[in-house]
């Protein structure tokens, strides 16, 4: 069943771990079709306009409420920001999602970061590996697939593998 509706670009100004991100708010009616009786994260697939998407989450705000993250590369493809209104079309995402091939034939060959990779939830190693996945070039694929390693082996999260990268203290 897919679900249309038209919403507005919003943008969080100060909210924790999600000050700055870029959302739409999913109505109560929606995400109840969607994934009735849900209470954390689940995937839809759809439409932002015309552009596509896939495997994105609707994440949990409390009370019932649930947003969709519109990261730099979903306002590229519809050319829009903050403020700006969009139609959404969206419906459950129930494909199976599966870890980068390469990555996981690097990761075997380093049971250290094997093990630290396979401790974390499916969730945060999908981040890992969409990440690695949406690389232009196979020298970024590379260069990723080895920072994710360095990572892995220092026990760090994506995000602090982001801000050590960053900051030079991961290479």
């Amino acid at each position: 069943m897919e679900l249309m509706f038209e919403a507005m670009l919003k943008k969080f100004d100060s909210k924790g771990e999600k000050t700055g991100w870029t959302y739409i708010d999913i109505p109560t009616k929606v995400s109840n079709s969607l994934g009735a009786g849900i209470k954390k994260s689940f995937r839809v697939k759809g439409c932002l306009d015309e552009f596509a998407i896939q495997g994105v989450a609707l994440i949990p705000m409390g009370d019932a409420l649930f947003i969709l993250a519109v990261n730099a590369s979903m306002r590229k493809g519809i050319r829009k920001k903050a403020g700006d209104r969009v139609r959404v079309r969206l419906s459950l995402d129930n494909s199976e999602r599966r870890v980068n091939a390469l990555l996981l034939a690097c990761l075997v060959d380093d049971e250290p970061a094997m093990s630290n990779f396979s401790k974390l939830p499916q969730s945060h190693q999908m981040y890992y590996s969409k990440w690695i996945e949406e690389a232009k070039t196979e020298a970024t694929q590379i260069k990723r697939i080895a920072m994710t390693l360095r990572a892995m082996a220092m026990h760090m999260d994506f995000g602090a593998m982001l801000r050590a990268e960053k900051a030079n203290k991961i290479n």
